[in-house]
Order: C-alpha cells, then sequence, then structure tokens
C-alpha cells in the first residue's frame, strides 16, 4: 500500500509556524551548519516537494506531473527526474517515507517491454526523455534503493535496456557521421536535429553501467559517443564549451551555441565513472579537469549556479528551471568517483547551496524556493512551474551529505538483483487500489517542463535552437 504524503506530514519535520514575514521565514528554516540541520532542512524540502506531485492520488498517473502542455506545463521526463532525486534524498538523508510513492512512480511507467517506451508517452518521445528515466532506474540499481516485487522489472535490467534501445542501429544513422537524434519519431518536429544533450545522456548511462558490471561493450559505446561529440563540434575541445546541436540536413554544421547546465554535468559525472572504470587514465582525468573548470567558469560564476543561456534575460523554460539541480547532484556524485575534484567543486556547491536556501522565502508558507539564486531573494520567474525550483534546492542541499557516508542502502556497487520478471506497467489513469491523497493543505503546484519541444532563443546570438529532454 502506497503511503498517504497526508499520513507523514508529522513525521516529515516539525515546521515552525510562520508568523511574520518572508525574510523572517527564510532566516528559521533552513539551516546548514551542521550534518542534522542539512537533515532537517532536506527533510522540510522534500516534504513540500513531494506535496507538488499527486501521482500516487486515486485516478491520477504515478511518475509524471500530470498532462504535458497544453493540458498541462510538465513534461515526461521531469517525473525521471523527479523521482531519482528522491532516490538520492533517500540514499543520502536515510528517511524512507517517500520510496514506495517513487517505486510506484517508476514502475508505472517502464511500459510493455521495461524499457520506459511507455504508449502514453512514446509519440512524443525523445530520446533525451527515456533516458532520464533510465537513469533513474540505474541509479537505484547503484544506491541499493529497495527492489521492487518480484514480479516487477528490477532496477538494473531497466537501466540496461534503456541502454539497449539508444545503442540500437535504428537510433543512431549516418548522418552527421553518426550520433543520436532529438525526438525518437521521425514525424516529430526534432527528428531532424542531433544535439548533445540525448547523447551526453548516453554517453552517462553507458558509463555508468561499466562501472556497474563491469562490461566493456557500455564504455566502448560511450567513448564513442564522446568521440562523436567533439568530431561534430559540439563539444569544443579548446574552449570546452558544450553547444546545443544542429540540423542533419546541414550535416550539423549549423550549430546553435546555447549552452546549458545539464549536459555539462552529464558529461562531467559520465567522464568521471570513465576515468574510473579506466583505473585513472591520465587521459580522461585531463578530460574531467577542463571540462570541469569550463563548467564552473561558465555556470557557477560567483560559486552559484546560473543557468548561462537564459537567466539573466529571464528566458528559461519550464524545463530550464529543473537544470540546477540536476547540475548540482551530478557535480557532487563526481566529488566520490574521481576524488581529485573534490578540492574544486566542494567549496563551489557548498556556496551555491547557500545562496539557493537563502532565497527560499516566497509563497504562502515563506519557504517556496525560487530559480535566482544570485538575487539573494525570492523572485518570480517569467516561466510557469514550481517543482524544478523546489527540486533544485532539496538537490543541492542533499548533496552536501555526499561526502559523509552511506545512509540509506548500499554502497553503489551494483549489488542488486538484475533479473525480475517480464511484467508491465499498468497502463491507465489510476493508481493501485488503497492508494490514499496527498495533503488536501499541500501548495499547489504551479506550471513547468523540461524537454520535448522546448524552443531555446539564444538571446545575442540571433539564432534559435531547440533544446529537448
Amino acid at each position: 500500500m502506497i503511503a498517504s504524503l497526508a499520513s507523514i506530514k508529522a513525521a516529515a519535520i516539525a515546521v515552525p509556524v510562520l508568523l511574520a514575514g518572508r525574510g523572517i521565514a527564510a532566516e528559521s528554516t533552513y539551516k546548514l551548519d551542521s550534518h542534522d540541520a542539512i537533515i532537517e532542512s532536506a527533510k522540510t524540502l522534500a516534504f513540500d516537494l513531494m506535496s507538488l506531485y499527486n501521482g500516487n492520488e486515486t485516478g491520477e498517473i504515478p511518475g509524471v506531473l500530470g498532462y504535458p502542455p497544453p493540458s498541462g506545463p510538465y513534461y515526461w521526463w521531469e517525473g525521471g527526474a523527479l523521482m531519482s532525486t528522491m532516490i538520492d534524498y533517500w540514499h543520502l538523508t536515510g528517511d524512507d517515507t517517500y520510496n514506495d510513492v517513487v517505486t510506484q512512480g517508476i514502475q508505472h511507467q517502464v511500459g510493455p517491454n521495461n524499457d520506459f517506451m511507455t504508449p502514453n508517452w512514446t509519440a512524443a518521445a525523445s530520446n533525451d526523455d527515456q533516458c532520464m528515466w533510465g537513469l533513474a532506474a540505474l541509479l537505484a540499481a547503484e544506491k541499493g534503493f529497495p527492489d521492487p516485487p518480484k514480479d516487477q522489472p528490477q532496477w538494473l535490467e531497466l537501466a540496461k535496456a534503456v541502454w539497449d534501445d539508444l545503442a540500437s542501429p535504428d537510433r543512431h544513422d549516418d548522418k552527421c557521421g553518426g550520433g543520436l537524434r532529438w525526438q525518437i519519431p521521425l514525424f516529430n518536429v526534432g527528428y531532424d536535429y542531433k544535439n548533445s544533450l540525448p547523447n551526453a545522456c548516453f554517453f552517462n548511462l553507458g558509463a555508468r553501467l561499466a562501472k556497474l558490471t563491469g562490461d566493456k561493450k557500455y564504455a566502448d559505446a560511450s567513448s564513442e559517443t564522446w568521440d562523436w561529440l567533439t568530431g561534430v563540434g559540439l563539444l569544443d575541445t579548446k574552449t570546452w564549451a558544450v553547444y546545443d546541436g544542429g540540423h542533419v540536413d546541414e550535416n550539423c554544421t549549423d550549430i546553435n551555441k546555447a549552452q546549458f547546465s545539464i549536459v555539462n554535468a552529464y558529461l562531467v559525472q559520465g567522464a568521471a565513472y570513465m576515468y574510473n572504470f579506466t583505473k585513472e587514465s591520465d587521459e580522461w582525468k585531463q578530460r574531467i579537469t577542463n571540462l570541469n573548470d569550463a563548467t564552473l567558469k561558465t555556470f557557477f560564476p560567483n560559486d552559484i549556479a546560473f543557468e548561462a543561456a537564459c537567466e539573466k534575460s529571464d528566458h528559461c523554460t519550464t524545463d530550464m528551471l529543473a537544470f540546477k539541480g540536476l547540475a548540482h547532484r551530478w557535480l557532487a556524485d563526481t566529488t566520490q568517483v574521481a576524488s581529485f575534484t573534490a578540492e574544486k567543486l566542494t567549496p563551489v556547491l557548498r556556496k551555491s547551496t547557500e545562496a539557493a536556501v537563502k532565497q527560499c522565502t516566497g509563497g504562502d508558507s515563506g519557504r517556496e524556493c525560487g530559480f535566482f539564486w544570485s538575487e539573494g531573494e525570492f523572485k518570480e520567474t517569467e516561466a510557469e512551474g514550481t517543482v524544478g525550483q523546489q527540486m533544485n534546492v532539496l538537490a543541492a542541499v542533499e548533496g552536501l551529505l555526499i561526502a559523509d557516508g552511506v545512509v540509506g542502502g548500499g554502497n553503489g556497487d551494483g549489488e542488486t538483483d538484475d533479473g525480475g520478471s517480464s511484467g508491465s506497467s499498468n497502463e491507465g489513469g489510476s493508481t493501485p487500489t488503497g492508494t490514499t491523497t496527498a495533503p488536501s493543505g499541500s501548495p499547489t503546484s504551479g506550471a513547468g517542463r523540461i524537454g520535448m519541444e522546448a524552443v531555446v532563443v539564444a538571446v545575442g546570438l540571433g539564432a534559435v535552437g531547440l533544446l529537448a529532454l
């Protein structure tokens, strides 16, 4: 039986009564000055975040944040990002409050072939959408997240199935010398576009599977993907900038030079796993160093997370509102997989997190988090949505615990059941019998999304690029 979010409200954390203005609430809610304070802050943030999720309510669809545009604000991929954020939350805090909800959400989206090609979403799916869900399953395997029932597909099995799909010849053609396209269906806008995002995700997925399983085929494919990114010019090895993409009709020479933190973080973390898998090779160490330096320079000016392509002009889409947290999570993990990176990354991530919690003073609760961390105070965005902003700050805060050792689950050695049955998800609109509802007084969700058709206006470049997620 999936626990009601209402039923665990009291256990989540005793939240101070807010009798004054937003500024006072911010000063009293989130503290980072001790291990226990960080955990308590993470619990509050997790509760507020999961109060925006209603997939465990009767009649709703587990795993997703409602219907996509134009019916709702969030695309499919962001549900996968939420599930993985909550897996890390459990692993780093030891709080298993949301584990059943997470398991239900992931399993409901696996599709009939256990590869996250869910019929309800396939027609609009991009390669990076599917990959994001594969990474959620992989993280569950890495961290020893509790196994699903034996009659459901197991975590590692799911991650491998996604990799198999992405690696298949029908996803890789010879246009632009190889590489994944943005969209999967050939009739979708974006099928004619090859971009860094799905390829960086595939690189990351393969590198981590290589470390987890010891199978060299995953590492070989990731090396080939890295070579394609550099060869086509999306990863510039002179400046270490990572650009968005190009159109196949132009042989990908019309490169849109928009840059996004999520892509850099995919590559930095993936390179760390390649470094680990190759017995700390000098080649991968240098690649990590160069790309990490460029990432911090572009996306952490003044040591605070900043979405370079859109934040200054407040033109970020709802998708982009969720990038900072993903970058924080993956860079924090990098410090553990390639420990030489910790000297530079750890203090930056700490300062960025301090800025993040400082501005969480919005909404009726006085603790809603915004997007503009550098501003020092809560500020509304032009784009709709609150899930991304809340998820960002939780990800940053929980990441501060990563050096403290394992709390929940295993040590990431992948000792998990790779088997499981061929059972598929329950494709419908209803949740399992016994599911109860979230608290009626929980914060209301705004509008938001990260990937299917986001059009990025590259201000200053005079170009319009496609961002897929």
